[in-house]
């Protein structure tokens, strides 16, 4: 079986295995996804309806990327890690973010892109942008629509979409973008984009709103954090009946992205109110999502399904990570695997990560407990030493 072959039966697997994932149990509880938060105990319920335990899928990923992409080679062989010995996600070493702007990382060659996605390259320039390459979308594409449904619209819903971001084509690399052209497509109602030629477009989201409330129809609104306080500054002008409010009832939001702007930052509970009352949904329908291109899963807060009585009790601030990823806090200078509720830097195992790193390092601060994950900012200044040397291995140092 060739390289392209091998990826594809990957690729099955890993739609299997997210599929049985969110699926009730024999007697009939909820399924994994329904109380996703942290990374699950190793080995601990994983089979009954899954086709395959956490572990053993990732490793057949580990060594599937090991065997066709050179980086992931490069690490393993100076970690001294042993692909064909592994037993454990844990074992595997993860690729930091940072690769992705300096090597291709990718088990298949450029002419077999499907898409690729880059990050916004605004802090380091267009040419530092990272890259993360996609054969084929369609494992990507089962992540994000089975998640989003279960955090974001899981009453079913129909909404009509307002999106605070430019449409696809005028970003077709960005992951963000592609994954909000879905959630609109699988979401039927009507969808308006009010990003434009890097423009914000306030009077014509504030038209939209308008329609939404005429014709009771609720809404979800979708976009960046920044776009969210640029469009808030529009909206204090806004006049609107004594007791009206922007959004019909049953609206909600979901933001993502950094409260640091060019020119301000904005702490999280503060922006998170001021989108509640300007667009008059309660606190627990802005929710918060966590994702990154050289993932192909998301995070999100749990307070919307919580409130609509989905899952149990969730606190804003806490995010849940789907049950085909794992979410570990490692200490930043030795990427070792740190005790529940210790703060260090996320390393996140994605199971649909087929063609490129199944396990990443990021060099975002978290908490995880059992109850969920906790952002706590980026980590200062340059890489922190761990991920520094791990980048210097895969890019053929000494280090």
């Amino acid at each position: 079986m060739g390289p392209i072959d091998q990826s594809e039966a990957l690729h099955r697997r890993a739609r299997a295995f997210i599929e049985a994932s969110l699926l009730p149990d024999a007697a009939g509880s909820p399924g994994a996804g329904r109380a996703a938060a942290a990374s699950p105990p190793q080995g601990a319920g994983e089979r009954g309806a899954l086709p395959e335990t956490f572990d053993a899928l990732a490793i057949a990923l580990a060594r599937h990327q090991a065997a066709h992409c050179a980086p992931v080679a490069r690490l393993f062989e100076a970690r001294g890690a042993d692909v064909a010995a592994m037993e454990r996600a844990a074992q595997i070493p993860a690729v930091p973010c940072d690769v992705f702007r300096f090597a291709r990382v990718a088990a298949h060659p450029p002419e077999a892109d499907e898409r690729v996605f880059r990050t916004s390259g605004t802090s380091l320039g267009a040419a530092s942008r990272g890259e993360h390459p996609f054969r084929t979308t369609a494992t990507y594409e089962l992540a994000a629509l089975t998640w989003g449904e279960r955090l974001l619209w899981p009453d079913g819903a129909r909404l009509r979409a307002l999106v605070l971001a430019p449409p696809l084509h005028e970003a077709p690399d960005s992951s963000l973008g592609f994954m909000i052209d879905h959630f609109a497509a699988r979401l039927s109602g009507p969808a308006s984009w009010h990003v434009r030629g890097g423009e914000l477009d306030a009077a014509g989201f504030a038209r939209v709103c308008a329609e939404a409330r005429a014709a009771g129809e609720p809404a979800i609104v979708l976009g960046t954090s920044f776009a969210f306080v640029h469009l808030l500054d529009h909206l204090l002008q806004a006049q609107l009946p004594d007791g009206a409010t922007l959004l019909p009832h049953g609206s909600r939001v979901m933001q993502t992205g950094g409260y640091k702007g060019r020119s301000r930052e904005v702490p999280a509970e503060e922006l998170r109110a001021s989108i509640a009352r300007s667009l008059g949904v309660p606190l627990s329908h802005v929710v918060g999502e966590y994702g990154m291109t050289e993932l192909s899963s998301q995070l999100y807060e749990g307070t919307l399904a919580a409130a609509l009585g989905g899952t149990p009790r969730a606190a804003p601030g806490l995010y849940h990570a789907p049950p085909w990823t794992r979410v570990t806090a490692v200490d930043p200078e030795t990427l070792a695997p740190l005790p529940a509720g210790a703060i260090g830097l996320a390393r996140i195992v994605d199971l649909a990560n087929v063609d490129s790193a199944v396990a990443i390092q990021t060099a975002d601060r978290v908490r995880v407990t059992a109850e969920g994950v906790e952002l706590l900012g980026r980590a200062s200044g340059a890489p922190p030493r761990g991920c520094s040397i791990a980048i210097d291995q895969m890019l053929g140092g000494d280090a």
